[in-house]
């Protein structure tokens, strides 16, 4: 929605002024146009003349907006950086009432509560936006990320304990470095700091994490096999009962893995591993594919997924080490007896 191209290489007011005359020429797309002009004009610093171009919108009847409310988050997160913060708490109090059914607002109303401090006003406003999101069917990835993202981040800041809808959000990404981390509030701190050695500090803690990561792309691929503990299979048959062919029982399933994994070990494939699965994270892969998590040809999309993700632990272990079943036992005790 915003362009990322900085002011030294972009003359922001010619361009808004452009995607203005542009508007009146195709009224069909004015919308998102003068929302691209308005985005220009904010990068320029002319937060005023952006304020008129979203009330422009707001007040052009007869045609209703695609997306009202995020033109007013849009509104609201600016007239807030030009120092009218209690309208603009007044119009995100807004966007929040609507309820939109979309994620793109409260990333907006969220985000500016944050860069204002109010962390407990962008937590509500995160934690709106994931349940009404989760409430329609299937909802898309792209839009539910970035408010369990956002979400993770603030209660990071608040020092809150990890639920369901973190272990979620660091389940659903897909960067090297894990969330945690990423949105460790020193860490947070320091990309904000004023102080030349903090902030050259994190730019060499980042340099590392990127050869890290190239390091991880140079080594093979996983070839990796799908795991259910327990109760995250109970859990998948229950909401699934068409599964149950896959599925017979968790002890067949169990046996199913290691003489899957054996079979490969047997025809030289190298690199084997398993990643274990959870009802949260399958229902999100299934709507990012767009898919039914009843259809079978989607689960070892799914395995593939988790392994290109990091997720995948080693086969086989060590006799003496745990066995991969989670049965406590070793694994010369357990799957690898045989």
């Amino acid at each position: 929605m915003r362009p990322e191209t900085s002011a030294d290489s972009v003359d922001h007011i010619a361009e808004a002024e452009r995607l203005e005359r542009t508007a009146g020429l195709y009224p069909e797309d004015a919308e998102q146009l003068l929302l691209q002009a308005a985005a220009h004009l904010e990068l320029a610093g002319a937060r005023s003349r952006a304020s008129t171009l979203y009330d422009r919108l707001l007040s052009a009847a007869p045609t209703p907006l695609e997306r009202p409310d995020l033109v007013k988050a849009l509104k609201a997160a600016n007239l807030w950086e030009y120092g009218h913060e209690a309208e603009a708490r007044a119009n995100l109090d807004g966007v929040r009432l609507a309820a939109p059914r979309e994620g793109a607002p409260y990333v907006i109303a969220g985000e500016a509560y944050e860069a204002h401090d109010d962390l407990d006003a962008a937590h509500e406003t995160f934690t709106e936006g994931v349940r009404q999101l989760l409430s329609a069917q299937a909802p898309a990835a792209k839009d539910l990320q970035p408010l369990l993202v956002g979400r993770h981040r603030v209660r990071r800041m608040l020092g809150a304990e990890h639920d369901e809808w973190d272990a979620l959000a660091q389940e659903r990404h897909t960067g090297p470095v894990a969330l945690d981390e990423l949105h460790d509030p020193k860490r947070v701190w320091s990309l904000g700091s004023d102080n030349p050695a903090e902030i050259q500090a994190e730019i060499s803690r980042l340099n590392a994490e990127l050869g890290a990561y190239r390091a991880a792309l140079s080594r093979p691929f996983p070839v990796a096999v799908l795991h259910w503990p327990a109760a995250e299979l109970a859990e998948l048959l229950a909401a699934y009962p068409s599964l149950a062919s896959e599925y017979p029982s968790h002890g067949e399933h169990l046996a199913a893995i290691e003489s899957s994994l054996r079979e490969l070990a047997d025809s030289g494939t190298a690199n084997i591993g398993i990643v274990s699965a959870t009802v949260p994270s399958y229902e999100a892969f299934a709507a990012s594919e767009g898919s039914s998590p009843a259809d079978t040809e989607l689960l070892p999309q799914y395995a593939t997924t988790l392994a290109a993700r990091g997720r995948a632990t080693a086969w086989p272990p060590a006799a003496t080490d745990t066995c991969w079943c989670d049965s406590g036992r070793t694994y010369g005790e357990c799957h690898g007896a045989g």
